[in-house]
């Protein structure tokens, strides 16, 4: 039983993921033929089973009921304009997740890094807490774009941002973050 709620909770975690990807080109292609209020019922089904499939974090459970809020929001609102702020939202609470992990505890990449290396020197430590703030720009600058965008751009300049341009952004921070962390490993 516990491992098929596992399974359960790991595929709606999955289907979040796939979701948060095609969002962009769904609202794009989806508003001739989904009110604002049907996106808010199934990107709010499944953020809520996300939060009764198991044990979500407190993390996950403060993301959730902010993601459930906005589908609230958008299902009373049951605005087009609206729509366009879910990637606004990711990025903030990306932002969020990292920021605060700067704030208290370990940082978010230190963290990552320690589950295939638990035991990092400190200049490993050092330098996962300069990318974590590097991350912190990244969202930051993100959620400012997707922002403007959502405000005052038309919906196919928003679909590419949100939907490719941020995504390779993305790519190429990985790649260059691994690029030096491959150079930086090498001189030690």
């Amino acid at each position: 039983m516990q491992a098929r709620k596992a399974g359960a909770a790991r595929l709606i975690g999955l289907g979040l993921v796939v979701v948060g990807l095609l969002y962009p080109f769904a609202v794009y292609l989806g508003m001739g033929h989904l009110t604002p209020r049907m996106f808010a019922v199934l990107l709010g089904t499944l953020w809520l089973a996300r939060l009764l499939g198991g044990r979500p974090s407190p993390l996950e459970r403060t993301i959730g009921v902010f993601a459930l809020a906005f589908c609230l929001l958008l299902g009373l609102a049951d605005s087009g304009a609206l729509l366009r702020w879910y990637p606004v939202l990711i990025s903030l609470a990306l932002l969020g997740l990292f920021g605060s992990s700067l704030l208290s505890g370990m940082p978010m990449v230190e963290r990552l890094a320690r589950l295939t290396e638990p035991e990092l020197p400190p200049t490993a430590v050092r330098y996962t807490r300069q990318v974590t703030w590097l991350w912190v720009g990244f969202f930051t600058f993100n959620a400012a774009v997707a922002a403007a965008l959502a405000l005052w751009a038309p919906l196919a300049w928003w679909t590419l941002y949100t939907g490719l341009i941020a995504y390779l952004l993305m790519g190429l921070l990985f790649a260059g973050e691994w690029l030096v962390r491959q150079r930086i490993r090498s001189r030690t």
